[in-house]
């Protein structure tokens, strides 16, 4: 699986995130770096849960702005900034469903449907992609969830870990178990 860049970082990269994080702690007007390099991220990760633009911008917001207020609680770990920021969009996601009863949507593309089809050693699979997505809607939300980073955002397990507040290794063990369920639901 080719690794995206735009979700992994050089030393040299999350050390200058240190060191914004520093400067924002002192004076909350030195967040924007942060912001203006993890909006859109967050957006997406979000709006993909979501199927309204607005609530997911709406949601979006109240992640920054519990960043922003929270900062002083942060502690640099050695992993992107982005880690700590997808722990609160996704108690935010759920603070936000429960508030409006709402359901949840998986949003995907044939990209993304393509690297889970390189899991499945199956290429029947690649012909049915409604059924996978039915079946991907199908999943618990913490499956969903360890599908999504690892396979349409392209974080590496280390990050998958530190976003869900578990060690590398469980992360590993925990994607598989996700992706054998989703395997076995499509076979259904």
């Amino acid at each position: 699986m080719a690794v995206n860049p735009i979700y992994h970082q050089t030393k040299s990269t999350l050390l200058q995130e240190r060191d914004w994080i520093m400067e924002a702690k002192k004076d909350p007007e030195r967040f924007g770096p942060l912001y203006t390099k993890y909006h859109e991220q967050i957006f997406r990760y979000v709006y993909q849960r979501m199927d309204d633009q607005e609530q997911a911008f709406d949601v979006t917001s109240q992640v920054f702005i519990k960043a922003l207020s929270n900062l002083h609680k942060y502690e640099y770990r050695g992993v992107p900034f982005s880690s700590w920021l997808y722990r609160i969009a996704k108690s935010e996601l759920y603070q936000n469903f429960r508030d409006r009863k709402a359901k949840r949507t998986v949003n995907v593309d044939t990209v993304h449907l393509a690297d889970i089809t390189e899991e499945f050693d199956d290429d029947n699979l690649v012909a049915d992609k409604n059924r996978l997505i039915r079946c991907l809607a199908e999943l618990r939300e913490a499956d969903l969830q360890l599908i999504e980073l690892r396979y349409f955002e392209k974080r590496a397990y280390r990050e998958i870990g530190e976003i869900l507040d578990v060690t590398e290794n469980n992360a590993k063990v925990k994607t598989f178990r996700a992706l054998e369920r989703l395997k076995k639901q499509f076979l259904k």
